[in-house]
């Protein structure tokens, strides 16, 4: 009989391998504080208590109190709900407006593409942070207002990257047989050019969602996101500023929570990066 040699765990493999245990643990920790902190301790993140202020570890406040005696550890964890799910609400949007946006400029050309790349244009002159806290800055203090600059911010990256892969994909045989038969245009854009671009834009998401965290954290920190009494990452890093020398501890766990989840974001990039790699040749 002829044996099947058993494949060779490589390197790339074995970094796969970590990550996903990294992140499995990251995610069961995650969970086992919530459980534990709006199960059992059912703190409420905006009671106030001042003769409980700045109190250190234990068992009723695992993480301490802040400067107004509310429970570090509850509004931490409400905080990463806020962070991540706008965080995920920016995106999200951005994909909505620059997917579409991407697969009209693409496929139709003309005058349609070169609209798009003037618009392209004027977003991309100047750096993605300072028109956020420009746009953040004339519409006001927020942060609804904040996640809608990042998404006028943001959308163009996607636009970009979607044209671009439609550009060189509608020159291939499928699409002109596809047109040949007949096929709608909206159907040849949907059947066969979306699935072409999702691994693509999958990846640039991945890679991005780091990215608009540190963005709504860092300009939540300067006043013009989350406002008081909202747990934020960013906004409970600006409240803990003045303590910094008494109590560093309550700076150092949102501004850890920040790293964790960004760089957990980034490994899932990279991970998709090469999942979704067209370059890589498919071995026997």
């Amino acid at each position: 009989m002829k044996t099947i040699p058993l494949p060779i765990p490589t390197a790339k493999s074995k970094k796969h391998s970590w990550q996903a245990i990294i992140g499995l643990l990251f995610a069961l920790l995650v969970i086992g504080a919530s459980l534990y902190a709006f199960l059992y301790l059912k703190h409420d993140h905006t009671l106030t208590d001042l003769r409980g202020r700045l109190q250190g570890a234990s068992a009723l406040h695992p993480f301490g109190t802040d400067h107004l005696g509310r429970d570090v550890m509850t509004r931490l964890l409400l905080g990463g709900g806020q962070t991540l799910g706008y965080s995920l609400l920016a995106l999200g949007a951005a994909l909505l407006i620059g997917i579409p946006f991407g697969l009209i400029a693409g496929y139709k050309r003309g005058w349609v593409d070169k609209l798009f790349m003037r618009i392209a244009d004027a977003f991309l002159a100047f750096p993605d942070t300072i028109v956020a806290i420009v746009l953040s800055g004339l519409l006001g203090a927020g942060i609804g207002n904040l996640v809608l600059a990042i998404v006028i911010v943001k959308w163009v990256s996607y636009a970009r990257l979607v044209r671009s892969t439609v550009l060189s994909e509608s020159q291939k045989d499928y699409i002109r047989i596809a047109r040949t038969n007949g096929l709608s245009d909206g159907r040849i854009m949907r059947k066969h050019l979306l699935p072409h671009i999702a691994g693509h834009v999958l990846v640039l998401a991945s890679l991005d969602l780091g990215k608009i965290i540190l963005l709504i954290s860092s300009l939540s920190y300067i006043g013009l996101g989350a406002q008081p009494p909202t747990p934020e990452w960013g906004a409970m890093l600006n409240d803990s500023r003045p303590y910094f020398q008494s109590r560093p501890e309550l700076m150092i766990y949102p501004g850890l929570a920040i790293v964790s989840v960004v760089l957990l974001a980034n490994m899932l990039g990279d991970y998709l990066r090469d999942r979704f790699d067209v370059k890589k040749e498919v071995q026997p």
